[in-house]
């Protein structure tokens, strides 16, 4: 069994595993973000228009913030609400820091 590190330079894993239908949920909208990437790939292979590869690029910063907020509130109901109730005074500070970083 893989033991859990807390050091900055390890890989973390969440405690608990993912729900089947969130972690499914989850894939879902990483596989439409991918297949608008490759849409954008293949409109500059067309060369099209400009604007309208600006306007999916757009779509598509739109759609990874929408992910990183789903995935922030998944984080937050269950990481952090374990890390309060163990009394873990450092884990908001280290949530503020996450939403400061995918805030822009």
């Amino acid at each position: 069994m893989k033991q859990q590190t807390n050091c900055c330079c390890c890989v973390k894993h969440k405690e608990n595993p993912r729900e089947a239908a969130e972690l499914k949920k989850l894939q879902n909208r990483i596989h439409r973000i991918i297949g608008q990437l490759n849409g954008i790939e293949t409109m500059l292979l067309e060369n099209r228009y400009c604007g309208d590869i600006l306007i999916q690029i757009g779509a598509v910063e739109k759609a990874i913030q929408g992910f990183g907020y789903e995935v922030l509130q998944e984080h937050l109901e269950t990481c952090v609400r374990q890390e309060v109730k163990r009394d873990n005074a450092q884990i908001m500070r280290e949530t503020m820091e996450l939403i400061r970083k995918i805030g822009g």
